[in-house]
C-alpha cells in the first residue's frame, strides 16, 4: 500500500510540474503591448481573411485580426476587428485593404494612407473607430473579369471573322500584289543606270551653255554699253526722230492749201472727162459755142 502512495504523489506532483510550466510558458508568451481596438468596415468579400490575421502599416507588423463579424446595424456589412499598436499613425484618411502572401491564399489587412485628411483618429474600447476598407486588386481583377470576359470574346469573333476562308485569299492576294510591286521597284535602278551613266555629259553640256550664255550676257552688255553711248546709233536714232518730227510739224502747217488746191484741180479733172463723156467729138473739132443760158442774148425758152 505504501508503495502505491509513493506512486500517486509522484503522478501527482508530475501532473502538477507540467501544468506550472505550462502557465510559466502562457506567461511568458503573452503580449504584454497594450494596444488600440479598429474595426474595418467593409460590404466586399474577404475570402483567405482570419481570425489572427496579421494587421500590417505599409508593409509593417502593427497588430492583428481579433474576430469577424457581421454589423447588426446593416444587414451584409462585415465589420473586422482589428488590435493595433497605439503608436501606429492611424489618421482619418487610413484605408484598409486586404493581401495576400504569394500563393498560399492567406490574407492579411493592409493599412495605408492616401494622406487627404492627417488627423489622428482616436479609439478606444468605449467608442471603437472605423476604418474603411477599399477593393484590392484581386476584387478590381473579379469587378472588371465580366467586362474583359465580354471583349475577349469580341476579340475571338472579330479573330474568326478575319482569318476566314474568303479573307484569307484577300489577304494572300494583295501579299501577292505587294511582292510584284516590290520586283518592279527593283527593276527601277536598273532602268535608271544608262541616265545615271548620262549625267556626267549632261552636267559637263550643261557647264558649257552656262559658259556660251556668260559669254553672251557679256556681248550684249558692251552691245549696250556701245548704243547708249553718247556718239552711239541711240543718239544718232533720237537725232533722226526729231527731224522727222520737224519734217511731220511743217507738213502738217502745209497741207490745208495743199489739200484745197488738189480738190480744185480734181474737179477740173472731173468737168473734163464729163464733157468728154457728153462729147467725144471734141477732142477733134473743139468743144463749140455754147448754148446761150437764162438771161442772155439769144436765149430760147423751150415748153413742154
Amino acid at each position: 500500500m505504501e508503495n502505491k502512495a509513493h506512486a500517486l504523489i509522484a503522478g501527482l506532483f508530475t501532473l502538477l510540474m507540467l501544468l506550472l510550466a505550462l502557465l510559466f510558458a502562457l506567461w511568458l508568451g503573452r503580449d504584454r503591448v497594450e494596444r488600440l481596438p479598429y474595426e474595418m468596415v467593409t460590404r466586399l468579400s474577404i475570402p483567405g481573411l482570419n481570425e489572427q490575421a496579421a494587421v500590417r502599416y505599409r508593409g509593417l507588423d502593427v497588430g492583428v485580426v481579433d474576430r469577424i463579424s457581421f454589423d447588426p446595424a446593416v444587414p451584409g456589412q462585415i465589420l473586422v476587428h482589428m488590435n493595433i499598436a497605439p503608436d501606429t499613425p492611424v489618421t482619418k484618411s487610413t484605408f484598409g485593404m486586404l493581401g495576400y502572401q504569394g500563393v498560399t491564399g492567406i490574407a492579411y489587412v493592409q493599412l495605408d494612407d492616401d494622406g487627404s485628411n492627417p488627423a489622428r483618429l482616436p479609439s478606444s474600447h468605449e467608442h471603437t473607430a472605423r476604418i474603411t476598407m477599399r477593393p484590392s486588386l484581386l476584387d478590381q481583377v473579379q469587378d472588371r473579369g465580366l467586362a474583359i470576359l465580354i471583349q475577349t470574346e469580341v476579340l475571338a469573333q472579330r479573330l474568326t471573322a478575319l482569318l476566314a476562308d474568303e479573307n484569307q485569299r484577300t489577304m494572300l492576294a494583295a501579299f501577292d500584289h505587294v511582292s510584284s510591286a516590290a520586283r518592279e521597284i527593283e527593276t527601277i535602278p536598273r532602268n535608271l543606270n544608262p541616265t545615271l551613266a548620262r549625267l556626267p555629259a549632261l552636267a559637263d553640256e550643261s557647264a558649257r551653255t552656262l559658259a556660251a550664255l556668260r559669254h553672251l550676257e557679256d556681248q550684249a552688255s558692251q552691245l549696250t554699253s556701245q548704243l547708249q553711248a553718247p556718239n552711239g546709233p541711240v543718239a544718232h536714232l533720237s537725232s533722226a526722230t526729231e527731224q522727222i518730227s520737224n519734217v511731220a510739224g511743217q507738213l502738217a502747217s502745209e497741207m490745208p492749201p495743199l489739200t484745197s488746191e488738189l480738190r480744185s484741180m480734181l474737179r477740173s479733172v472731173n468737168r473734163t472727162l464729163d464733157n468728154l463723156n457728153e462729147r467725144p467729138q471734141g477732142l477733134l473739132f473743139g468743144r463749140g459755142a455754147m448754148p446761150p443760158g437764162p438771161g442772155e442774148s439769144g436765149f430760147a425758152h423751150q415748153g413742154n
